[in-house]
């Protein structure tokens, strides 16, 4: 019997410190649905091809970069 007697005491210690846990927590916010952001239209360097956002890219007549290191540079020719 005092093995059932121990789990008893453990489960109520147990139940005891979930329940202090969940009434001393700070309630949370509710949530809100944001209205999802419009994508931004994407551009691709002329020099190494990462994709970045067309307003932070720099442009050259009809090309782009994503850095004055590479506008500078110029476009990379050949095979990749």
């Amino acid at each position: 019997m005092g093995l059932f007697r121990l789990l008893f005491w453990i489960l109520v210690i147990i139940a005891v410190i979930w329940l202090w846990r969940r009434l001393t927590r700070p309630a949370s916010p509710p949530a809100t649905w944001a209205e999802p952001e419009t994508p931004k239209p994407m551009v691709r360097c002329a020099h190494c091809g990462v994709h970045l956002p067309r307003e932070e890219a720099l442009a050259d007549g009809r090309l782009w970069y994503c850095s004055q290191a590479h506008l500078t540079q110029g476009p990379r020719h050949g095979e990749r």
